[in-house]
């Protein structure tokens, strides 16, 4: 067999950042049920002078090649912020990431994973933890059971066999994220619904749309109350200010009010849910391009969203309230609001919610209590560099 060459590339060259999308981009095609998604916007998260995750982190791209041709990728990165966090929580000193990983082989896997590490060994860390692309924010986890049907708009797809090639380079699972579906057009059981009238009596709470009157201080008030809630999750990494601006920029087209909820308890913002109609189903339709004619499918779409999945990326409540019961009582609430309106506005039928941390006993509660069942698992891995 041919010699295999690994190759460095640079995010910040805009034709070697191409040949890394690319790469992946052929892998992808091959995988059963993959939605290809816009290149235009796999572009952008690789360019450092677009994406705020490269103001705190430091990334190095691989390319692996046999006779000139490409057989695999991966990503090496160091996220200062998750230098900063505590080890208890996932991230911590010397732990560094890989991500982006697609190879032809299991030869060609086990020479860019060694290829990744010895740049993050280089660099003093003394974990690797992935596969991460390239924020936990972003695509977290190996897709390791759920491979039989489409995955939800930002949620990553991978082959099977990607995980044995990862498991025989030494790695092992540090942590498993899950996602979980439901039925959204049969209301919920009895008990919830008791909980949710109970609620709507509390002349205390409120449960309002988001982004109505105030759409860029309705996206700082969810991020506050992210950046909260989640901030003793294992993983957690906060939102510095460029980024909340970012994702507020890059989300506004597909926000739509009625699907996103904050909770306020006696005027103050306490609890939000954020919902997004699946727009892998119309780009699957477009293969992932633009041109000739897929931005036209893309903006009728954008007009008029509907979808028959609606997924929940996030969700959460003030540190203060959680483990209570008014927590699962707002959260039950937003979900059956939003639900109707799903329903009712956009056609959905089916709903997605997560990725949650398969320890996480509160949402984890909160999906069984809904009758859901879980579709999805992802992996991160670990390995001592």
């Amino acid at each position: 067999m041919s010699d295999i060459v690994i190759r460095t590339l640079s995010a910040a060259d805009r034709s070697e950042r191409g040949r890394f999308v690319d790469i992946g981009r052929q892998f992808s095609r091959a995988v059963a049920h993959y939605v290809p998604q816009l290149r235009s916007e796999q572009m952008e998260l690789l360019d450092p002078r677009r994406n705020p995750f490269f103001d705190h982190a430091e990334v190095q791209l691989f390319a692996a090649y046999r006779d000139d041709k490409p057989v695999g990728r991966i990503s090496a990165h160091i996220d200062r912020l998750a230098l900063a966090m505590p080890a208890e929580q996932g991230m911590g000193p010397g732990t560094g990431n890989f991500g982006y990983f697609d190879a032809a082989d299991a030869e060609v896997a086990q020479r860019l994973l060694a290829r990744a590490e010895e740049w993050l060994r280089g660099a003093g860390m003394t974990r690797a933890l992935g596969p991460i692309s390239l924020s936990v924010w972003e695509e977290p986890g190996l897709l390791t059971a759920g491979h039989d049907h489409a995955p939800t708009m930002m949620m990553g797809h991978h082959p099977a066999h990607y995980r044995g090639w990862i498991e025989a380079a030494d790695y092992h699972a540090a942590k498993t994220l899950l996602t979980y579906e439901l039925d959204i057009t049969v209301p919920f059981p009895p008990l919830i619904q008791r909980i949710i009238t109970s609620g709507e009596r509390n002349s205390r709470i409120t449960i309002r749309e988001a982004g109505v009157d105030d759409y860029a201080g309705d996206v700082r008030i969810i991020l506050a109350i992210l950046n909260d809630a989640w901030s003793d999750n294992w993983g957690f990494i906060p939102f510095t200010d460029r980024e909340i601006d970012y994702a507020a920029r890059k989300l506004k087209p597909v926000i739509n009010p009625e699907l996103v909820r904050i909770a306020e308890l006696e005027g103050k913002p306490v609890a939000f849910m954020l919902t997004l109609p699946d727009m892998n189903e119309v780009l699957s339709r477009i293969d992932g391009r633009l041109l000739p004619l897929g931005w036209l499918h893309v903006m009728r779409w954008l007009r008029n969203p509907k979808a028959r999945t609606m997924r929940v990326p996030l969700m959460g409540v003030l540190k203060e309230h959680q483990n209570s019961r008014l927590a699962s009582q707002l959260a039950f609430m937003m979900i059956e609001y939003i639900r109707r309106d799903a329903v009712a506005k956009f056609g959905a039928t089916r709903g997605e919610i997560g990725w949650i941390l398969d320890d996480n006993q509160g949402m984890v509660a909160i999906a069984d209590a809904l009758n859901t069942k879980v579709n999805r698992e992802y992996r991160i891995y670990q390995k001592a560099l």
